[in-house]
């Protein structure tokens, strides 16, 4: 067994600070990496030690296996944890690490690579009895039988790619008359964003909902899930809101799922932390949809209402140790929602809204928790994933957990790039999520824009700002729900405090 005592974080942002914080309370030393830009980040000033390994595009720091495995040796690293995205999910890393005489806390190299393989996985899925969407059982190779076993399961189906995620190299066809020219626009795109073009085609499920469950597994045969996160709220095929558990499983169907996922961790004989994702159709039929080889960015969520601490157990499953629990011993405390606080713009489509975030206040009160990775004053840019925090709520039950939400989406305070809180206290108001009746087609269905009302106020706001001169204005604020004016920043956030 082996005992780690320095780990090297090669990654950035609200997780490497997450790794870090974890591995304080265990005594573990750190080691953080960084792009020029981010010299003076907060995973930078939290570690033990720092590393600069590149310049600012991933693909020159972050993503440099050779200058990662560098910095641990040169800082006597015995771990590298990888957090998610970048190299987390990257086979060859994980067997570098290996070689290089660093455990990697994560998965084994084979269950990273079949699992990254969408139509190796539904193989595994197969073999294990775990029920996945009908369509090709394996990479298209011939475009006329293709078309045939389109025909025989019925349009619309789904155009996607063998080696991708997150919405690349995906088709939805619902016409014959379309799907050559899909098949060949699908192959494409997955071959720019993954360099493997291979494709295959599955039933498209209607009404769909995107449930996940956490699993953990040791290297001595344990397997258990931590049950299941709603996944649903998205856009451009990526989350935006999650919770757990989710409001449409019965005890019956999540003890199902959960044998599934866990069905699902052993075809690959997995070690780690990883999550089985399911799509879940309007009759509560459910399909293996992929599995992802790391933590997740919606974490937290599991980790309130389970009461564990996932980087933890991952290090000590990376370590040799045993789960120190069974299934029996796992239940549900509560309800917790995660939203994801990114500078983007859901005015103009979600896009990137960059600059200078000239004020960041985090709420804060019971049963609320912020990861983040950025702090007042620093900028937001266009070279990283412009998620700014990820802002969660934990209550004794799902209404609780709604109400504390807004109430804390009330008193987050960020100025200088628009934000998601607008959408994400939009989206927890509208009575289909409070009903528990949504699915990921819910940005599409029903978010057609901030209330006119509420655009009315931000005019009113920038045009009133430079003519208030006291606190004595007399202007109230006639909502709780925050909101991220657009501002030259003082103003605006002195403005949002009135308003």
């Amino acid at each position: 067994m082996a005992e780690i005592k320095k780990v090297l974080i090669a990654n950035r942002g609200e997780i490497a600070l997450r790794v870090i914080r974890s591995c304080k309370e265990k005594n573990i030393s750190t080691v953080a990496v960084y792009s020029e830009p981010d010299s003076q980040s907060p995973h930078v000033l939290a570690a033990d030690e720092s590393v600069l390994i590149g310049k600012a595009a991933s693909s020159e720091s972050y993503l440099v296996m050779e200058k990662v495995i560098e910095a641990a040796k040169r800082t006597g690293a015995d771990a590298i944890h990888p957090g998610y995205g970048f190299l987390s999910e990257n086979a060859a890393f994980a067997e570098m690490c290996g070689k290089s005489g660093l455990i990697f806390i994560g998965p084994k190299p084979y269950a990273i690579e079949v699992m990254g393989d969408k139509t190796r996985a539904r193989e595994l899925m197969a073999n294990a009895g775990v029920p996945y969407p009908p369509g090709t059982e394996s990479a298209m190779t011939d475009i006329d039988e293709a078309m045939e076993i389109a025909d025989d399961i019925g349009y619309p189906i789904l155009v996607k790619a063998a080696a991708g995620g997150g919405g690349k190299g995906m088709r939805i066809v619902s016409d014959k008359s379309d799907f050559v020219s899909s098949v060949k626009s699908a192959k494409s795109e997955a071959k720019n964003a993954f360099g493997d073009d291979r494709v295959y085609i599955e039933k498209y499920l209607e009404e769909p909902r995107h449930i996940e469950f956490q699993i953990l597994a040791d290297s001595h045969g344990n397997v258990v899930h931590l049950f299941e996160r709603e996944c649903s709220i998205q856009r451009r095929h990526q989350k935006v809101i999650e919770e757990a558990p989710s409001c449409v499983l019965t005890p019956q169907l999540r003890e199902e799922m959960g044998k599934a996922a866990v069905e699902a961790a052993r075809s690959c004989k997995y070690e780690g932390a990883g999550t089985v994702e399911f799509m879940v159709d309007k009759h509560l039929n459910y399909y293996f949809l992929e599995m992802n080889t790391r933590l997740q960015v919606e974490h937290p969520v599991t980790e309130l209402i389970t009461g564990l601490d996932l980087v933890s157990l991952q290090i000590d499953i990376a370590e040799g140790k045993e789960l120190p629990f069974s299934q029996s011993d796992l239940s549900i405390n509560g309800h917790a929602v995660e939203c994801r606080i990114y500078a983007e713009d859901p005015e103009n489509n979600f896009l990137p809204s960059t600059g200078l975030l000239s004020r960041h206040r985090i709420p804060a009160g019971p049963g609320i928790r912020v990861d983040a990775g950025v702090e007042e004053g620093q900028p937001v840019t266009i070279n990283y994933d412009p998620m700014i925090s990820k802002l969660c709520a934990h209550a004794e039950n799902r209404e609780a957990a709604i109400q504390r939400m807004l109430r804390a989406l009330g008193e987050y305070e960020i100025s200088g790039v628009r934000t998601t809180i607008p959408f994400c206290t939009f989206t927890l108001n509208h009575p289909a999520f409070r009903e528990g009746d949504f699915d990921t087609h819910f940005v599409p269905d029903h978010f057609t824009g901030l209330p006119v009302s509420e655009e009315r106020e931000y005019a009113l706001a920038a045009i009133i700002a430079p003519l208030i001169q006291s606190d004595d204005a007399g202007l109230h604020r006639e909502s709780s729900n925050s909101r991220t004016l657009p501002a030259d920043d003082r103003t605006n956030w002195w403005v949002k405090r009135r308003v």
